[in-house]
């Protein structure tokens, strides 16, 4: 062959064709379910656009219910790159068909143990020739159900734990009932970030994260807002916040039959100019946070990771029903009393360390062996069945009336009428949400507020 000259062009290389987007679905049940999906799915998705120029695409999903999201607390969940006006409900039928129709390559499922159960027999049933990688877990503190949660959850690809405590735990309930332990990876909590606690002159600020459901009894709530009231009066230089999860009406991850809000109202002599009612993202909040006090909320692992100082209260006891026994050795426990005296407590560091909350500066790389897991099966040739651990032959007495919950059969199918067809047309369908939104507004409203009253007249 005659060697090229000088005035001949170099031959083109052709570029080598894109990759497809990974599509990406999060289905969430309640607010604090979707900032952990919306998150986790970012964390485990943060190299596919740089590795083979690969872009990602998150679909956000609502499962409809008494804890569906509102617009407002949506927005106050905070950043997770996923824009609100683009989240859309839907019921668990509805989502089996968007993942039958779309074709996503991940499915993160951010909801209760029952609703994962489901979806993991309703997505088995689709018999997909590719199915979805399927990546489940748990949003914060696992200090209740341990047996019965996980035992949901079995049969996802990936069942994160949010530190190494709670993986040794997972695996020892899945080894224990002769279940494949192998999908418990150990991660996060996705939310952690900003920036390390440093105190700033003149600013003093006490924040006390409220919890729905956590004490539960009128009197026990009262207690704990007449001694953060009676903090604020006893400090009036001292800024005093009740961080709020939701308004009246609204509803979160748990029940809230009796909200603080309301609870200050009949306060006797007032609040304090000092105290005041805070919504927002948590973040912000913590933001301008020198103490953060609580009885067992996940904002105390978020606190912990910025190394603020974190009370976890015994006022009301040291119990599994409050989930503060979780604090048992993180040196953290403390009163009201002490607190008022000025005390501030000190996280043991080995208590700390197995927390998953990276305190240490590890939080960049907590997620890299989940991150490599997902990774491996997105591009394993074929995927294996979904097997859960309950089956209707394992769990005849407890599978199907899971399932039936979310319109499902014991097989995972749609029971007949789950799903209205596609050719009702639009004028149906916008009926249909209208009727929906109706019912669901008045079910919030039932459960907010005629159940607590029926509940109340019952131990009458």
């Amino acid at each position: 062959m005659p060697p090229r000259t000088s005035n001949e062009a170099e031959p083109a290389e052709t570029p080598a064709a894109p990759r497809p987007a990974l599509r990406v679905a999060v289905l969430a049940d309640s607010d604090t379910r979707w900032k952990w999906g919306a998150l986790t799915a970012r964390r485990l998705t943060a190299d596919a656009g740089g590795r083979d120029a690969r872009p990602v695409e998150v679909s956000g999903l609502l499962l409809r219910g008494r804890a569906t999201p509102t617009p407002r607390q949506l927005a106050e969940v905070g950043e997770v790159g996923i824009d609100a006006e683009r989240v859309r409900e839907v019921t668990a039928v509805e989502f089996l068909h968007t993942v039958r129709d779309e074709g996503y390559d991940l499915v993160v499922l951010a909801l209760v143990g029952g609703g994962v159960q489901a979806m993991l027999h309703g997505l088995a049933a689709l018999d997909l020739p590719r199915r979805p990688v399927v990546v489940t877990g748990y949003v914060g503190v696992v200090y209740e159900k341990l047996a019965d949660g996980l035992l949901l959850r079995h049969g996802a690809d990936v069942v994160l734990a949010n530190s190494a405590h709670d993986a040794e735990r997972f695996r020892a309930v899945y080894e224990g009932v002769g279940a494949d332990a192998s999908a418990v990876t150990e991660a996060a909590l996705p939310f952690l970030g900003g920036a390390p606690y440093r105190p700033e002159e003149g600013r003093d600020t006490v924040v006390f994260a409220a919890q729905p459901s956590v004490p539960a009894s009128r009197a026990d709530r009262t207690y704990l807002l007449r001694r953060l009231v009676e903090h604020a009066r006893l400090h009036p230089g001292r800024e005093v916040l009740l961080k709020l999860r939701s308004k009246p009406g609204e509803h979160t991850t748990h029940i809230e039959e009796l909200p603080y809000q309301r609870l200050a109202q009949k306060l006797p002599g007032g609040l304090p100019p000092n105290f005041r009612l805070v919504y927002g993202h948590m973040g912000e909040v913590l933001d301008r946070t020198d103490l953060l006090v609580t009885v067992s909320s996940t904002a105390a692992l978020e606190s912990l990771h910025r190394r603020i100082p974190t009370a976890v209260l015994t006022d009301l006891g040291v119990r599994e029903t409050l989930g503060n026994h979780h604090f048992v050795g993180s040196g953290l426990l403390t009163s009201w009393d002490r607190l008022d005296g000025g005390y501030r407590p000190h996280p043991d560091e080995e208590w700390l360390a197995g927390q998953g909350v990276a305190a240490d500066g590890s939080y960049g790389t907590a997620y890299d062996t989940a991150r490599a897991e997902v990774t491996a099966l997105l591009d394993a040739d074929r995927l294996p069945p979904l097997a859960p651990y309950y089956t209707p032959a394992t769990a005849p007495g407890y599978l199907p009336g899971i399932l039936a919950r979310h319109h499902l059969a014991p097989d995972g199918t749609p029971l007949p009428g789950a799903a209205a067809p596609q050719e009702a047309g639009r004028v149906r369908g916008a009926v249909r949400e209208t009727v929906r939104n109706a019912a669901r507004g008045a079910y919030r409203q039932g459960v907010q507020r005629v159940a607590p009253v029926i509940r109340r007249m019952g131990e009458l």
